[in-house]
């Protein structure tokens, strides 16, 4: 039976997806933005995935976690960025245009405005044009993503303040922000586990390839509107690890999430009993 791998279509996987073939892995590859991901994963059209953490906050109860594996940030992502006319202090009461891309990122800055901005109530819209027509008009939005590398560097985007929000999640809690974790179906490990395990050590031995040369991996995968340092600079600024302080601040994210019932409870975090 062959392993249905869900891969992010952003240039933050570039990392974990590049090597991963030449280290062995042979089973199905299905490209997608988060929130498409998110939906193969509940509806079972995918087995493992890089997937928002948000949802497997959503989902926990369906879900394990492979151990060791995110994609994370500890002071900032470059690729999360809210885009603001004004101080988020001077912002309160507008309407928000959202990316329709995420999950963790859109409720990641919905529970930073409650807690640390006095915000009582957020109003969201996710627009039917494109958001960087909005962007251009001088509106407030939430963009991931190679959409938002790509806004930050363009020169008529320079006026607008630009808000990171895992600078501003870590300048608020300390704590490092993890956007994605590696989610396996609960309903298919039985039957799959040797080949999720494979999966698991081959994650770590392409990680491993990308950053002992990630100049390498920058000319050879780069967009045109990115350059080799700028690229290897925004792989340099995340984290593909889940550590303890990644942990605190995921469970940190889940209890603001539960405090202003965008989630119903306290997710567990099931890790994938691969001794058993």
């Amino acid at each position: 039976m062959q392993l249905k791998l869900g891969h992010i279509d952003y240039l933050n996987c570039v990392p974990m997806f590049h090597h991963l073939a030449s280290c062995g892995f042979t089973g199905a590859i299905i490209k997608g933005v988060p929130a498409q991901l998110n939906q193969l994963l509940a509806q079972g059209d995918i087995d493992v995935s890089p997937s928002s953490s948000f949802a497997y906050g959503q989902n926990f109860e369906n879900y394990y976690l492979l151990p060791g594996h995110s994609i994370s940030a500890c002071s900032q992502v470059q690729s999360v960025l809210f885009f603001s006319p004004l101080p988020l202090e001077k912002l309160r009461g507008q309407r928000i245009y959202l990316t329709g891309e995420s999950a963790t990122s859109v409720n990641l800055l919905r529970v930073l405005l409650h807690e640390y901005y006095g915000w009582e109530q957020v109003q969201c819209e996710v627009p039917k044009q494109p958001i960087e027509e909005l962007l251009a008009q001088g509106k407030p939005v939430l963009l991931i993503g190679d959409r938002a590398l790509k806004a930050a560097l363009a020169p008529e985007n320079t006026d607008c303040i630009q808000y990171d929000l895992a600078t501003l999640w870590h300048q608020c809690t300390g704590l490092p922000f993890v956007f994605a974790l590696w989610i396996v179906r609960k309903s298919i490990f039985d039957q799959l586990q040797t080949e999720i395990l494979k999966l698991h050590q081959q994650l770590i031995k392409s990680r491993e390839l990308a950053f002992a040369d990630l100049h390498e991996l920058a000319n050879t995968t780069r967009p045109d509107w990115l350059d080799t340092e700028q690229l290897v600079e925004y792989w340099r600024s995340m984290s593909y690890y889940l550590d303890e302080q990644q942990i605190c601040g995921l469970n940190y994210f889940f209890k603001l999430c539960v405090k202003y019932n965008y989630l119903p409870q306290m997710p567990t975090l099931n890790f994938a009993p691969f001794a058993a």
